[in-house]
Protein backbone atom coordinates (compact mmCIF):
# COMPACT_ATOMS: atom_id res chain seq x y z
CA UNK A 1 0.00 0.00 0.00
CA UNK A 2 2.90 2.32 0.68
CA UNK A 3 3.94 1.99 -2.95
CA UNK A 4 0.54 3.28 -4.10
CA UNK A 5 0.75 6.25 -1.77
CA UNK A 6 4.24 7.03 -3.07
CA UNK A 7 2.95 6.88 -6.65
CA UNK A 8 0.02 9.11 -5.79
CA UNK A 9 2.33 11.65 -4.17
CA UNK A 10 4.61 11.56 -7.22
CA UNK A 11 1.69 12.19 -9.58
CA UNK A 12 0.44 15.06 -7.43
CA UNK A 13 3.92 16.55 -7.34
CA UNK A 14 4.28 16.27 -11.12
CA UNK A 15 0.86 17.85 -11.66
CA UNK A 16 1.76 20.76 -9.37
CA UNK A 17 5.09 21.23 -11.13
CA UNK A 18 3.52 21.08 -14.61
CA UNK A 19 0.83 23.57 -13.58
CA UNK A 20 3.41 25.99 -12.22
CA UNK A 21 5.54 25.70 -15.36
CA UNK A 22 2.53 26.36 -17.59
CA UNK A 23 1.59 29.41 -15.51
CA UNK A 24 5.14 30.75 -15.76
CA UNK A 25 5.30 30.06 -19.50
CA UNK A 26 2.00 31.87 -20.09
CA UNK A 27 3.19 34.86 -18.04
CA UNK A 28 6.44 35.03 -20.06
CA UNK A 29 4.46 34.66 -23.27
CA UNK A 30 2.16 37.53 -22.32
CA UNK A 31 5.12 39.67 -21.27
CA UNK A 32 6.74 39.14 -24.68
CA UNK A 33 3.45 39.81 -26.49
CA UNK A 34 3.06 42.97 -24.46
CA UNK A 35 6.43 44.26 -25.59
CA UNK A 36 5.68 43.36 -29.21
CA UNK A 37 2.29 45.11 -29.08
CA UNK A 38 3.74 48.12 -27.28
CA UNK A 39 6.21 48.52 -30.13
CA UNK A 40 3.36 48.52 -32.64
CA UNK A 41 1.55 51.11 -30.53
CA UNK A 42 4.66 53.31 -30.36
CA UNK A 43 5.14 52.90 -26.63
CA UNK A 44 8.64 52.99 -25.18
CA UNK A 45 10.27 52.97 -21.78
CA UNK A 46 7.89 52.99 -18.84
CA UNK A 47 4.83 52.95 -21.11
CA UNK A 48 6.12 49.80 -22.80
CA UNK A 49 6.79 48.11 -19.44
CA UNK A 50 3.37 49.16 -18.17
CA UNK A 51 1.61 47.82 -21.25
CA UNK A 52 3.43 44.48 -20.98
CA UNK A 53 2.45 44.27 -17.30
CA UNK A 54 -1.17 45.07 -18.16
CA UNK A 55 -1.23 42.17 -20.60
CA UNK A 56 0.09 39.78 -17.96
CA UNK A 57 -2.63 41.00 -15.58
CA UNK A 58 -5.29 40.67 -18.29
CA UNK A 59 -4.59 36.95 -18.48
CA UNK A 60 -5.53 36.53 -14.82
CA UNK A 61 -9.18 37.52 -15.38
CA UNK A 62 -10.33 34.33 -17.12
CA UNK A 63 -8.92 30.84 -17.67
CA UNK A 64 -7.17 30.40 -21.01
CA UNK A 65 -5.60 32.97 -23.27
CA UNK A 66 -8.69 34.30 -25.06
CA UNK A 67 -8.85 37.33 -22.75
CA UNK A 68 -5.34 38.31 -23.83
CA UNK A 69 -6.16 37.78 -27.51
CA UNK A 70 -9.31 39.90 -27.16
CA UNK A 71 -7.37 42.73 -25.48
CA UNK A 72 -4.72 42.66 -28.19
CA UNK A 73 -7.29 42.59 -31.00
CA UNK A 74 -9.01 45.63 -29.49
CA UNK A 75 -5.78 47.52 -28.75
CA UNK A 76 -4.13 46.74 -32.09
CA UNK A 77 -7.15 47.49 -34.26
CA UNK A 78 -5.76 48.39 -37.66
CA UNK A 79 -2.18 47.54 -36.67
CA UNK A 80 -2.40 43.73 -36.56
CA UNK A 81 -5.17 41.30 -37.41
CA UNK A 82 -6.36 38.48 -35.18
CA UNK A 83 -4.54 35.80 -37.20
CA UNK A 84 -1.24 37.64 -36.76
CA UNK A 85 -1.87 38.06 -33.04
CA UNK A 86 -2.69 34.37 -32.62
CA UNK A 87 0.43 33.37 -34.57
CA UNK A 88 2.56 35.67 -32.39
CA UNK A 89 0.97 34.19 -29.28
CA UNK A 90 1.75 30.63 -30.38
CA UNK A 91 5.33 31.61 -31.20
CA UNK A 92 5.81 33.44 -27.89
CA UNK A 93 4.35 30.55 -25.89
CA UNK A 94 6.63 28.03 -27.61
CA UNK A 95 9.64 30.28 -26.94
CA UNK A 96 8.65 30.72 -23.28
CA UNK A 97 8.21 26.97 -22.77
CA UNK A 98 11.58 26.27 -24.37
CA UNK A 99 13.29 28.88 -22.18
CA UNK A 100 11.77 27.40 -19.04
CA UNK A 101 12.80 23.91 -20.06
CA UNK A 102 16.41 25.08 -20.29
CA UNK A 103 16.41 26.58 -16.79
Amino acid sequence: MSHLKDREAAFESKFAHDSEMLFRAEARCNWALGHWAAGLLGKTGDEEQGYAASLVKADLTEPGHEDVIAKLVADLDGLADEATIRARHAEALATAKAALAEE
